[in-house]
């Protein structure tokens, strides 16, 4: 691979070659979408002739989609499949940080599954969330949604399930909702609290098969249950995730953490921006944040938009929200 220097002022095109052919046209893209996807989130223009990428466009972009682009190349050499998500995911890390190594993220991975995309860290903090969870046995993530915080505490489970280092995975959600209450839902205790659990469901059927979820839950490899049935447990060998934990009370929120026992982990995730509590209820989560800080073997990671994995989109309308909305419903302080 060679890379044509050129003096930044000129604003000529960055010009790479590469020079296995396979890869090249593997890191293109079938009818160029990666380069395509690219040219869309960097607003740049790039070109492709032979073996040789033209990237058009002002820095820091065109310097950015040239570093991406030479990063992902020796990945894509040795079988690594690109997807949409590895080019925003790559353009969000050189942006913020030109020193930062896409194969550190990429190449970790923590849980895969036959016919499913192995499972990786997407940013900075969900690499320390990751490691904070290898090495504490009770771990917060707290921050705005769709930062991978629950998503990646499953896969954390699934992966120490897969290992043996537990004997089964709980995910846990209080059924608290703004405006609806069980009572008004159909059904019995289960069907009521099914539709709070449905999200911790779908995470689930994004990691593995949805047959194979099914038999796991069947014979209580895997439970998902509503925070209120944990009263009176003792949770041994487990991985248990409690997910939404800004909806906690105080009480709920001391219950669930006295609850771990022998071999166990936990994982609290939620945010506090998005408490659904009754006015002058405090949140359990915002207590335990403010009472366990400093307590060793517990680990306590703040998320923050710059972190958000979902649709480019989703971090421009968390940024919008906190804009407007927070000096007037900041309630993380309750």
């Amino acid at each position: 691979m060679n890379t044509n220097q050129v003096s930044p002022e000129e604003r000529p095109p960055l010009r790479v070659s590469f020079d296995n052919i396979g890869a090249f046209q593997a890191l293109v893209g079938e009818f160029s979408k990666n380069i395509k996807h690219l040219e869309k989130a960097l607003q740049v223009t790039i070109s492709v002739k032979g073996n040789t990428i033209a990237i058009f466009g002002e820095s820091p972009n065109s310097d950015v989609a040239e570093q991406l682009l030479k990063q992902l190349y020796p990945l894509v050499r040795d079988g690594y499949p690109i997807h949409p998500a590895d080019l925003d995911q790559g353009v969000r890390l050189l942006l913020r940080n030109r020193e930062a190594k896409l194969k550190e993220f990429l190449r970790e991975t923590i849980f895969t599954s036959p016919g499913k995309r192995p499972i990786t860290p997407k940013s900075p903090t969900q690499k320390d969330y990751i490691h904070a969870i290898q090495t504490h046995d009770i771990v917060f993530g707290i921050g705005p949604a769709g930062t991978g915080k629950t998503f990646l505490a499953m896969a954390m489970a699934m992966a120490a399930l897969a290992k043996k280092e537990v004997r089964r995975i709980i995910l846990a959600r209080p059924a608290v909702e703004a405006g609806e209450r069980l009572g008004f839902l159909p059904g019995d205790m289960y069907e009521k609290v099914n539709p709070y659990l449905r999200p911790l469901y779908d995470a689930l059927h994004d990691m593995i098969e949805f047959e194979k979820a099914t038999r796991m839950i069947e014979r209580g490899d895997i439970e998902v249950a509503p925070l209120a049935f944990m009263r009176g447990r003792t949770l041994n060998d487990s991985f248990v995730v409690l997910d939404e934990a800004q909806n906690t009370t105080s009480e709920q929120m001391k219950m669930f953490l006295t609850r771990l026992g022998y071999s166990s982990k936990a994982v609290i995730t939620g945010d506090i921006t998005q408490i659904d509590l009754p006015e002058g209820t405090r949140s359990g989560l915002v207590e335990a944040r403010d009472i366990l800080s400093e307590i060793e073997g517990i680990a306590i990671l703040m998320f923050t938009e710059q972190d958000v994995v979902r649709h480019p989109l989703v971090q421009e309308i968390i940024k919008a929200y906190e804009a407007k909305t927070t000096p007037h419903r900041d309630r993380s302080s309750r």
